[in-house]
């Protein structure tokens, strides 16, 4: 038992050495593809409904004021689900959104949002964080879907066709300066204009 181990390990230490270069790379080619493959498949997984809902605290607070909105259901039939609004859809910027939300999985671990009332008392916090996230981003993943160079301003209200030509033509706003609050209730405003 002990020779194998050790043999195996010698193998490990020097696989040049006993296996040849072409068995080694397309092994380890195998390895890259079967781990990018699961990866991935991991990372697609958290970013479904079903698995951002899997703890009370987002299915009875925000999840349930989403289903009042029109980003749920609408006219069109089309809907926004979690990751569509708080996870960038480029590779790039969704992994250092999901190194960002891992930090977020210690208000889960750690019960600091694991009754109403306590949701409730980091309301405001949390808004800010996604407020000052998407500001940062120029909204991403709004425009994901609302893309200004398709907007139909002849289709919109006169106030929304002047602040959208206006604000955003120019960059000085992005979309989550005027909605906030477009898809969850806004917490105490106490203190902004």
């Amino acid at each position: 038992m002990f020779r194998l181990i050790r043999r195996y390990f010698t193998v490990l230490g020097r696989p040049s050495r006993y296996i040849s270069l072409g068995v080694l790379t397309v092994a380890g080619f195998v390895a890259g593809v079967l781990f990018w493959g699961g990866f991935n498949t991991a990372l697609e997984l958290t970013n479904t409904e079903k698995f951002c809902i899997g703890c009370h605290e987002m299915r009875s607070n925000v999840y349930a004021e989403l289903q009042g909105t029109i980003h749920f259901t609408n006219r069109s039939g089309v809907r926004a689900k979690c990751s569509d609004c708080h996870v960038p859809h480029n590779w790039t910027d969704k992994m250092a959104r999901k190194m960002q939300a891992s930090k977020e999985v210690w208000g889960k671990v750690f019960g600091t949002i694991d009754t109403p009332e306590k949701f409730a008392a980091m309301r405001r916090q949390l808004a800010e964080n996604e407020w000052k996230r998407m500001k940062a981003n120029d909204s991403l993943e709004c425009r994901n879907c609302h893309e200004f160079d398709y907007m139909d301003f002849t289709r919109q209200s006169k106030r929304a066709a002047d602040a959208h030509s206006t604000y955003l033509a120019n960059g000085e706003k992005t979309c989550i300066d005027c909605h906030k609050g477009i898809a969850h209730r806004l917490p105490d405003m106490k203190g902004v204009h």
